[in-house]
């Protein structure tokens, strides 16, 4: 009953997605190097070139039911046709968030490094699974080669790691390994026996600490979210003496998570001072890094994470200012005696043979809970080769100067209040329409400016022109949190973003 689709050339088929793609992808005519960067290693291909994008678009939003309809989501018996493929191909394109464009600020992910993407259109050609040498020997020994170097810009002589599919699953690692390193029976006896475990976070940590101590079994009651400052660092004085406290209660703590770039504020608490509790009590120190490891990059910035060399772990994500392409996700482990083998082995015969004819040392996929993994390190390799140390080096140095100068544009606009002096690339802000600025700053004007920022949202989202990100945090009502990551961001767009919000606003 059903018919075969009528077949094209594969050549054919490729290149009108590609067209297709090109048509969808970009933002506005812009006139620039199609690879961005100022090293002179690029020179060839970084001369300027004029680049007609088509579509300028953030998003075309639809609501779902709307979506639905437009996509046919429908699976059916028979298959279709190449031609209409094509256009489903076509639709989810254009329907998607352009998360490549230089106006999308609303997560801490951005923009498109070349390399990198040449790099998973090889990855996924080659669908490799990275456990072992045998399977995948190319991109095992990038992994190592990756974060050999990552160890050594944290300031450690030598350490351990792996890449995982999320900073939150390396938080999760990050707790999992503090618990073995503290009472190693749980690995085969459980969990039944051991005393009441607690661990210490900053109140601005990210929630994959509560969501990791639930699936790990350790409790969120038992994740002690430790007093920030005004700037949402945490407070060194509180973490001793919550410590303390959990002691006198009879409680084992084990464990310290430390932020090395908050995902609101953008903090880094203090890790020399937590770092010193730590070796007090006999704590792990962990650091999510997650968000601000990439300063380390820099000898400008890296003085954000002073004191990170004495964590004990650190989680980095090298797919958020370094741009390596979600996700590329590290976890670092200061430990060489194989703990995180050891932690999470499960020797399985059929893979991890140990009278293989080559060094099965190189069989690393045993550290990991996965069994299929993604080269999630070969993104990050390629395009560091491409531009070297200097080259990502630049990409931090260029978005931090950016963000500064966006924060001495809201200052000398009517209408754009800052929550705070950011030290990162996180600038949240209100903006405060006409008919609010006269108000005196009491309950009802924190009410209505408390709806303000949504509906601004919605119009953007709407319109297309932009999309930025607004939360309430810690009291304060919502706010607009503006995050630079992509070189290909330019002053015009700083500008632009506050031009729209005025615009967007201003009838309120």
């Amino acid at each position: 009953g059903g018919c075969i689709p009528e077949l094209w050339p594969q050549e054919t088929v490729l290149a009108r997605l590609h067209l297709s793609l090109f048509h969808w992808s970009g933002s506005f005519t812009r006139v620039g190097p199609v690879f961005p960067t100022s090293s002179p290693h690029l020179a060839p291909v970084s001369a300027p070139v004029t680049v007609l994008w088509p579509n300028p678009q953030v998003c075309e939003w639809r609501p779902p039911e709307e979506l639905k309809r437009l996509l046919d989501l429908e699976l059916r018996d028979a298959g279709e046709p190449h031609h209409r493929l094509l256009q489903r191909c076509q639709d989810v394109i254009r329907y998607s968030v352009k998360t490549n464009h230089p106006r999308f600020f609303n997560q801490l992910y951005a923009g498109l490094d070349y390399y990198s993407l040449v790099a998973r259109f090889m990855t996924e050609a080659l669908n490799p699974s990275v456990y072992t040498y045998e399977v995948s020997p190319v991109f095992l020994l990038v992994e190592e080669a990756v974060l050999k170097k990552m160890i050594e810009f944290i300031g450690w002589k030598e350490g351990d790691g792996i890449f995982n599919p999320g900073g939150s699953v390396s938080n999760m690692y990050a707790m999992n390994l503090a618990r073995y390193k503290y009472c190693p029976d749980i690995k085969e006896k459980g969990l039944s026996g051991l005393p009441r475990l607690i661990l210490f976070t900053s109140a601005e940590c990210h929630y994959s600490m509560k969501k990791s101590a639930s699936f790990l079994g350790i409790g969120t009651e038992n994740v002690c979210f430790v007093e920030t400052d005004g700037r949402g660092k945490m407070i060194p004085e509180e973490l001793e003496k919550r410590v303390q406290e959990a002691k006198k209660e009879g409680a084992a703590p084990f464990l310290v998570c430390a932020t090395s770039g908050t995902t609101v504020l953008g903090a880094f608490d203090p890790l020399d001072e937590i770092a010193d509790i730590c070796e007090r009590h006999g704590l792990w120190l962990h650091v999510d890094a997650s968000w601000g490891g990439s300063a380390l990059m820099s000898r400008k910035h890296r003085r954000l994470l002073q004191g990170i060399h004495r964590a004990d772990s650190v989680a980095w994500n090298p797919h958020k200012m370094l741009m390596a392409g979600i996700q590329c996700c590290a976890f670092l482990v200061k430990d060489k005696s194989d703990l995180l083998k050891r932690c999470y082995s499960a020797n399985a015969s059929y893979l991890f043979q140990q009278d293989k004819f080559y060094d099965v040392s190189y069989d690393t996929g045993d550290k990991s809970i996965q069994c299929s993994r993604r080269p999630d390190a070969f993104k990050f390799w390629l395009a560091w080769k491409a531009l070297g140390t200097l080259g990502l080096e630049e990409r931090v140095n260029r978005a931090l100067a950016l963000s500064r100068y966006l924060v001495e544009e809201i200052k000398k606009r009517e209408g754009f209040k800052l929550l705070m002096e950011p030290e990162y690339a996180n600038i949240c802000f209100w903006y405060i329409p006409p008919s609010l600025r006269q108000m005196e700053e009491g309950p009802e004007f924190w009410a209505k400016l408390h709806l303000v920022a949504p509906a601004i949202k919605e119009r953007m989202m709407k319109k297309g022109s932009l999309m930025l990100g607004y939360q309430p945090h810690q009291g304060k009502v919502n706010f607009f949190r503006q995050v630079v990551i992509s070189p290909q961001v330019s002053r015009e767009d700083m500008d632009f973003l506050l031009d729209e919000i005025d615009l967007l606003g201003k009838d309120m």
